[in-house]
């Protein structure tokens, strides 16, 4: 049996959480809960798996991946310091190279064993599991959306 996306209407094998093809939440699965295993794939237009990318939370705790946007799918961001600059500021610790998204548009502040997402007044906005946020306490399997980018925050 076939999940289908409930965005892009590919049918994905049985079991799995996220589409293959666009990355979206399929219903049915849990984020963060156990046995979910986040991955990435580069994708044909015609939805055949071009490459498997490995996903791995690399830091002390909490990473952030590139799900989807700018062909950078797969790539990952430690989020070991206290605070994490999000941008088009080519000095940003997560820079994002699209006019989507501001010099300054995001910032993500570890408190104490909890890593929040502020926006920073960006002009299209900040999206947590597709809901526009100025602050948001992030869980693990949590959806980032800024600009075009599609980013999983994973924590061990």
């Amino acid at each position: 049996m076939a999940l289908h996306c409930p965005e892009c209407g590919f049918a994905n094998s049985d079991g799995a959480n996220y589409c293959a093809r666009c990355g979206a939440f399929l219903a049915g699965a849990t984020p963060g809960s156990t046995g979910v295993t986040t991955a990435s794939f580069r994708i044909s237009g015609d939805g055949t798996v071009l490459e498997s990318l490995p996903v791995t939370a690399r830091g002390p705790g909490a990473s952030l991946v590139i799900r989807a946007g700018g062909g950078r799918a797969g790539e990952s961001f430690d989020l070991g310091a206290e605070r994490i600059t999000v941008g088009r500021r080519p000095d940003s610790d997560v820079f994002l190279d699209d006019v989507t998204v501001s010099r300054d548009h995001a910032v993500i502040v570890r408190r104490g064993a909890a890593f929040y997402l502020d926006d920073c007044g960006s002009l299209n906005g900040t999206y947590v599991n597709r809901r526009r946020i100025e602050s948001h306490r992030l869980s693990d399997g949590d959806e980032l959306q800024v600009g075009k980018y599609k980013l999983a925050f994973l924590q061990r």
